[in-house]
């Protein structure tokens, strides 16, 4: 296929996309103000080539504790699609703000990234959740569920009992996400597993020491060998940058299966200003070269006013 065949190709691919995120809105009845359509304009995104989202968690903790709908209301005035991570008791907000979860969290009642799917001790209970968040997000006409691996302890809540070899942990992995794999394609849903950094242990949310999945390409292997279309890889550009770097010379590698993508300023998982060291409107341009049409969810932690923090990185990713 020629380059300009392909170029056309993306660029309808990412106009149904947005087509079909509007439609939904639409189909449950509500509908955004033409006051509050003006503002997304001048507000912050107005290419609309990057379909970004708001992950709830980093606003709903930080600072003056945005509620759900203010995160709603921002999201719409910045012109994004989406808030994630945000549970279902709030997602008829998020309807009558026309935006989608683009992400939906798993369910675990403790942190979701450390009883997973590499330990069959948690299988059973981390398979059920799982199905159930795939179940409502099918129901809502949402596309994605969050998993990840755990961690490399035998049991989470015992740590001297030892640790897993990673090999074994990954066997593990792909046993669990066999149990629910084909679940998600009969829903239409995809499992996006998430890598994340053992690296930083200056706070709980900026770094995960013991994780298993922390090399992005045990990670894509583990997807591979589960071998389903609708597991794919939560490409976390800032979880990347401290385990690895080469941010686009990895996304080349894992183009077919990247599900979804996270942002942060690095180091610190802050603001996406000048402070930082990854390039994000490059990184943009490379999401759109490699046909990426998914979600980009905003999920750093600020350290500043949150409302002009996502602005400014709203605004850098609106290329």
């Amino acid at each position: 296929m020629a380059d300009s065949d392909t170029s056309q190709q993306r660029r309808l691919e990412r106009r149904r996309l947005f087509k079909h995120t509007a439609a939904a809105a639409a189909g449950v009845g509500f509908a955004v103000s033409r006051a509050s359509a003006e503002q997304a304009i001048t507000a912050g995104a107005t290419n609309g080539n990057i379909n970004q989202s708001v992950a709830f968690w980093c606003f709903n903790a930080a600072g003056d504790k945005w509620s759900a709908e203010k995160t709603c209301q921002v999201a719409k005035q910045l012109g994004c699609r989406s808030v994630e991570l945000i549970g279902p008791e709030h997602w008829d907000l998020l309807k009558k703000y026309g935006l989608v979860c683009a992400l939906s969290p798993n369910g675990m009642p403790t942190a979701p990234f450390i009883k997973a799917f590499n330990n069959p001790r948690y299988h059973d209970q981390v398979v059920t959740l799982t199905k159930k968040a795939i179940d409502d997000s099918s129901e809502a006409g949402f596309p994605s569920v969050i998993a990840f691996t755990g961690y490399l302890y035998r049991d989470t809540d015992n740590p001297n009992l030892g640790s897993m070899s990673r090999e074994e942990a990954a066997d593990h992995c792909v046993e669990g996400l066999k149990r629910v794999v084909g679940h998600a394609e009969k829903k239409g849903v995809n499992v996006c597993l998430e890598h994340l950094n053992t690296r930083d242990n200056t706070h709980p949310m900026k770094g995960h020491p013991g994780y298993h999945g922390d090399n992005l390409d045990e990670v894509a292997e583990i997807i591979r060998r589960v071998d389903s279309p609708n597991l794919k890889l939560l490409f976390d550009i800032y979880h990347v940058q401290v385990m690895h770097g080469d941010i686009q010379r990895r996304l080349d590698e894992n183009k077919d299966i990247i599900g979804h993508v996270h942002t942060a300023g690095c180091p610190g998982r802050g603001e996406l200003d000048d402070t930082q060291e990854v390039q994000y409107a490059p990184i943009m341009h490379k999401l759109l070269d490699i046909g990426y049409v998914g979600y980009v969810g905003q999920e750093f932690i600020p350290t500043r006013d949150p409302l002009a923090s996502l602005r400014q990185a709203v605004k850098t990713c609106d290329v």
